[in-house]
C-alpha cells in the first residue's frame, strides 16, 4: 500500500499530537519534513521527533518535499491560503480547527479542491472514537426512541498568558473566542450525534478577559429532527468540563471529559420500563478513543479509496455554517436559519459580520 510523504506545518503544542498520530500508522505515513517561521524552534522541534528535514518556509517546502499529505497545526489565520497552497502543490491536507474565517473562505477551499482534486479536511477527532460510532449506531436505529433535549457544554478556563500570545484574543487572527477556539470540538460533535441544526438563538458575551473576542457564548438550537439543545461555550470556568448529554424517549446518554474521551466515559440511564436495553448499550466495539490518530487513520483510508475524508465538503460546511449562524444571531439578536447566510451578507464574509468591537 502507499506510503504518504507527509510534513507538518506549526510545531507549537498541538504539533505533538500529529506527530504521535503519525505514529499509529507505521509504514504508511513517512513523516519528511516540519515547518515553523521560528529557526530554532522548528529545529528543536525535528530533532526531538527525529523529523528529517526543518522548515521555516512553508511555500519552500512544499516545492523541496513535494507531500502528499499536509498536516496544518498553524495559527488559524494562515489555515486558508495554506490548505489551498497544499491542494495546488498536489497534496490533500488534513488542518486544525477553526479550519477558515468564513464561509466565504470554505467556498475558496472548496473551489481548490474542485480544480485540483485534493481534499482539504478539518480536525474534528471527538467524531472518530469507536464508542461514537456506536452511539450514532443506536440513535440511527430508534432503538433509544427520537432524541428530544440534548446539552451541550464547554466550560474550560484560559488565563491571561494564554491571550498574550500575538494572534489570540482577536477576531482577525483567532477569529472569535471560546466559540470558535474550544467548543468548535463538542458543538461539532452534538451536531455529528443529532444531524441537521435548523434554527439557532444565541448570544456572546466577554465577561472576565481584555480581548476583542467573546469569552462566553450561549446558544439554543432546533435540530430538523425537532430535538432541542442548549449550548454553553466558555473560558471562564475554574473547574473545567466538556458535557454531552442527549434525552431521548426511552435512555439519556451523558458523556463527560475534558479533551478526549474514550468507552468509559459515558454514561447510559435507560428509561423506566427500558431496562432491556442495556444489553444493546453494553455491545461496544473495541475501545479506540477520540484522538488526532483515529481521526487520521480514518482520513488515509479515504485517500486510499480516492474518496472524500470525512470532515471534508459538506460535513465541513455543517459546522463552519452553524458557527456563523451563531455569531450572526448574537450579533443581531434574531434567530438565523439553516441555509439563510449566502454571499452579500456581512456574516458571509466574516465571523463577526465586521462588527470588531467587543461584543
Amino acid at each position: 500500500m502507499k506510503t504518504y510523504r507527509t510534513v507538518l506545518v506549526g510545531t507549537g503544542g498541538i504539533a505533538d499530537a500529529h506527530v504521535a498520530a503519525v505514529a499509529t500508522l507505521p509504514g504508511r505515513l513517512q513523516l519528511v519534513a516540519a515547518c515553523d517561521i521560528d529557526a530554532g524552534r522548528a529545529r528543536a522541534f525535528c530533532d526531538r521527533h527525529k523529523i528529517p528535514a526543518a522548515h521555516t518556509d512553508f511555500a519552500a517546502m512544499l516545492k523541496a518535499e513535494r507531500p502528499d499529505l499536509v498536516l496544518i497545526a498553524a495559527p488559524p489565520a494562515l489555515h486558508a491560503d495554506m490548505s489551498i497552497a497544499a491542494m495546488e502543490a498536489g497534496a490533500s491536507v488534513l488542518c486544525e480547527k477553526p479550519l477558515c474565517a468564513s464561509l466565504a473562505e470554505l467556498d475558496r477551499i472548496q473551489a481548490a479542491e474542485a480544480r485540483t482534486g485534493r481534499f482539504t479536511a478539518s480536525v474534528f477527532q471527538m467524531r472518530f472514537a469507536s464508542s461514537n460510532t456506536h452511539v450514532r449506531a443506536l440513535l440511527a436505529s430508534g432503538a433509544l426512541g427520537r432524541p428530544l433535549v440534548a446539552i451541550c457544554h464547554t466550560l474550560w478556563f484560559r488565563d491571561a498568558a494564554y491571550y498574550a500570545v500575538p494572534w489570540r484574543g482577536k477576531w482577525a487572527t483567532e477569529f472569535g473566542g471560546p466559540t470558535t477556539s474550544q467548543g468548535i470540538h463538542s458543538m461539532d460533535h452534538l451536531l455529528h450525534l443529532l444531524g441537521d441544526w435548523s434554527e439557532v438563538r444565541a448570544v456572546i458575551d466577554n465577561l472576565h478577559h481584555q480581548i476583542e473576542v467573546e469569552d462566553l457564548s450561549m446558544a439554543h438550537v432546533k435540530f430538523a429532527s425537532g430535538a432541542r439543545a442548549s449550548i454553553v461555550n466558555s473560558t471562564v470556568c475554574p473547574r473545567q468540563e466538556t458535557y454531552i448529554r442527549l434525552d431521548c424517549e426511552r435512555a439519556t446518554i451523558e458523556l463527560t471529559h475534558l479533551y478526549a474521551y474514550k468507552q468509559a466515559n459515558w454514561r447510559f440511564t435507560p428509561a423506566e420500563g427500558q431496562s432491556a436495553l442495556q444489553a444493546a448499550w453494553d455491545q461496544f466495539p473495541p475501545d479506540v478513543g477520540s484522538t488526532h490518530g483515529a481521526q487520521l487513520t480514518e482520513f488515509i483510508a479515504s485517500l486510499d479509496a480516492g474518496s472524500r475524508p470525512a470532515t471534508s465538503g459538506a460535513a465541513a460546511r455543517g459546522t463552519i455554517e452553524f458557527l456563523t449562524a451563531l455569531y450572526k444571531s448574537a450579533f443581531t439578536g434574531a434567530p438565523v436559519t439553516r441555509g439563510s447566510i449566502r454571499p452579500g451578507d456581512p456574516f458571509y464574509s466574516a465571523f463577526h459580520g465586521g462588527r470588531t468591537a467587543k461584543p
